[in-house]
């Protein structure tokens, strides 16, 4: 078992509006690149439907949902070596029937996002770009990364690719802030959308204050759109490390953060990650490994849901641990002392609205 911070794992959850033939199987899900050299990220271009050549077929249009599911015991350590009959997913308390299952090995497809403005004398600018450098000793040739900075407006500083140092190359060529601006929440939209059409195991990790001055977007619609991606967002805040060294803020800046921090959290639960708030810049590496670890330590699990209706309603999803003759799971430590754990996963997704 390896150790992680915080003792969390992520979930992501992609509900599928009927793309798969009744008895089809998902086709595996590539990575922004086909290939581990040059292929590019897959276009966001409607593929053309395949003409028949006479004959009658009739299609049975299956929703699929899948979810990515880890598990630690309440100390942090990853709990690996479950298998399909380990796992019991309910939908709005209704038992569902897992379809797929399977470690969830693929490459890491990661957006890092930097708020990069000119607030707090650019201040938040300097200490996202200085600190993302601790991610990379923790990723992988096979792993996918872009950048992206904002302010008022959202810069794609590096698109999608597998030379860690062409990243590394655009954030240390980040010199000046721009707007005193910071658009939270329009960035997560915009990342979320761009990577809608992306296969695979995708994450995003912002480094922000977590305040949100300009966005065109409130909180309630962007929860509404992050609930219907399959993208885990993981929140590196960084109020609490101002704070630290400015105490005796104005009361209304402080209320600011704390409301900012409570966004971040929501972000970062909804959609199955994590959010933490450090103090010290000698926290980073630790988070920068819990993350990767979390993402590299996950179960697929896939579901075709027994409620069939196509109302736009929220389902609330849960995932249970089980032993094989169905009995509550037990985790003992190497002294034989039973411990317990927790199961991590989106806790839910918004149905497709529509005709069924």
């Amino acid at each position: 078992m390896g150790k992680i911070a915080a003792g969390v794992l992520t979930a992501s959850l992609l509900f599928g509006l009927g793309a798969l033939p009744a008895g089809a199987q998902a086709p595996p899900s590539p990575q922004p690149g086909q290939s581990p050299q040059q292929t590019p990220p897959p276009s966001n271009a409607p593929q053309q439907p395949q003409s028949q050549s006479g004959g009658v077929s009739i299609s049975v249009e299956v929703p699929v949902v899948t979810i990515e599911v880890g598990a630690t015991t309440a100390n942090g350590e990853i709990i690996t070596g479950l298998k399909r009959e380990n796992f019991r997913i309910y939908e709005d308390g209704v038992p569902q029937q897992i379809t797929n299952f399977g470690p969830s090995d693929s490459p890491i497809t990661m957006v890092l996002v930097l708020e990069f403005s000119g607030r707090v004398y650019g201040t938040f600018a300097y200490i996202s770009k200085y600190w993302s450098q601790y991610l990379f000793s923790n990723l992988k040739q096979q792993d996918w990364i872009a950048l992206e900075t904002f302010d008022m407006r959202t810069r794609i500083e590096q698109d999608f690719t597998q030379n860690k140092d062409e990243v590394l190359s655009a954030i240390n060529h980040l010199y000046f802030p721009g707007f005193s601006e910071s658009n939270v929440f329009d960035v997560l939209l915009e990342t979320t959308d761009r990577l809608k059409d992306v296969k695979g195991k995708k994450s995003i990790v912002i480094i922000a204050s977590g305040v949100d001055t300009f966005s065109k977007h409130n909180l309630d619609q962007t929860m509404k759109q992050l609930r219907q991606s399959d993208v885990t967002i993981f929140c590196i805040g960084l109020s609490q490390f101002l704070t630290t060294r400015a105490p005796n803020m104005g009361s209304l800046r402080e209320l600011d953060y704390l409301q900012a921090e409570n966004q971040l959290k929501t972000f970062a639960k909804e959609t199955g990650g994590y959010a933490w708030f450090p103090r010290f810049e000698g926290e980073m590496p630790e988070i920068f490994r819990a993350v990767t670890g979390f993402l590299r330590n996950q179960y697929s699990l896939s579901y075709s849901p027994s409620n069939r209706n196509r109302d736009g309603k929220f389902r609330k999803v849960k995932v249970e641990l089980v032993s094989n003759d169905g009995s509550p799971l037990l985790i003992q430590d190497q002294k034989g002392k039973k411990q317990k754990y927790i199961v991590y996963a989106r806790e839910g997704y918004n149905a497709p609205k529509g005709a069924d």
